[in-house]
């Protein structure tokens, strides 16, 4: 949910209001833009699924 607060500028009810599947695919929506301006390239960041959750 910060992930999307982050780079929309949505406060908390606002990504509340979204349902799961709607946050997933706008999450999915920011990595393809990262992609596309090569943001993830050089900074060597990782997409949001990229990353393995801790147990």
């Amino acid at each position: 949910m910060s992930f999307l607060a982050y780079y929309f500028h949505w406060s908390n009810s606002e990504v509340l209001e979204l349902d799961h599947q709607s946050r997933r695919r706008w999450c999915r929506e920011i990595s393809e833009i990262h992609k596309s301006l090569g943001a993830s390239n050089e900074k060597k960041e990782k997409s949001i699924f990229d990353l393995k959750p801790s147990r």
